[in-house]
């Protein structure tokens, strides 16, 4: 699994973050696309219409679904239906990944149980961190708008595991998800408190006993081997901003790594255990 990684690595300047448990759809659609690195084509067909739609790039750039002058705004602001795409205003199109399908990268959870959401600490900023649900009755069929969300966390500063620009780097906090059936999206908005740029994330997530594992399609995968794909990178990749660099330029990487370290390997033990409790 995820025997070929293709990482088209940020420069701390440009790279931000994103959810990753439970992943937002930019990164899940990311995790697929290297899956399937001799193709460049997800296999999960939400994603492979997003990639048709805008091409690769904005999954390379995962972590960059922004508004430099999001400002805190919310209702009003960014216009309902482009929620998961930051309103369309970003250096990157995203806006196939707010297209209205039910069929996007999936995290199964357990209704009422308590997680610890991580998000993605490319780089770090001081701010506020607003963690939305969409309320009882909302349908993935639907286009989700302000009117839909339901704010269940909010934390500002919330601390961090791993390196900042590191590939396992990560804050992180506990989240309390209300009682819930079905299919529904959780909706990050990170506020920084030191500039107006803000950026944001859409989680699909659907509530049915379960604890982490993620379906991309036909195949469901735990949290851990999910978990592992995402660490894979961090002994496989260099970074743009490595010692010796002259600038902060992207870099490519191309690292063959076997099914076995991928799926046995670096099962990212304490941050996995406390996803649910």
């Amino acid at each position: 699994m995820f025997a070929l990684l293709i990482a088209s690595l940020p420069s701390p300047a440009s790279a931000h973050g994103s959810t990753t448990l439970p992943g937002a759809r930019t990164y899940l659609c990311y995790l697929d696309l290297k899956e399937n690195g001799s193709t460049q084509m997800p296999s999960n067909p939400a994603c492979a219409s997003a990639v048709q739609q805008s091409g690769t790039g904005p999954l390379y750039n995962w972590f960059a679904v922004l508004d430099s002058n999001g400002g805190g705004r919310t209702t009003g602001y960014i216009p309902d239906g482009t929620l998961c795409s930051g309103g369309n205003r970003g250096p990157f199109d995203f806006s196939a990944y707010s297209a209205v399908r039910s069929d996007w990268p999936t995290t199964h959870l357990s209704s009422g149980a308590n997680i610890e959401l991580q998000h993605s600490n490319w780089a770090h900023h001081p701010g506020q961190f607003n963690v939305y649900i969409t309320k009882n009755g909302w349908s993935p069929n639907q286009s989700l708008g302000w009117g839909d969300l339901e704010q269940i966390s909010s934390v500002t500063n919330p601390p961090q595991r791993g390196g900042v620009g590191t590939d396992g780097g990560h804050y992180y906090w506990n989240v309390q998800l209300p009682n819930r059936s079905g299919q529904h999206i959780i909706f990050v908005h990170w506020i920084r408190s030191d500039s107006q740029e803000n950026f944001y994330s859409c989680s699909d997530v659907v509530f049915d006993g379960g604890n982490g594992q993620v379906t991309f399609g036909d195949e469901t995968l735990s949290a851990e081997e999910v978990a592992a794909a995402y660490e894979a990178d961090a002994a496989e990749v260099t970074h743009a901003s490595h010692a010796g660099h002259a600038t902060e330029a992207r870099t490519t990487a191309v690292a063959s790594v076997s099914t076995q370290a991928v799926s046995l390997v670096r099962a990212v033990g304490s941050d996995l255990a406390g996803f649910l409790s």
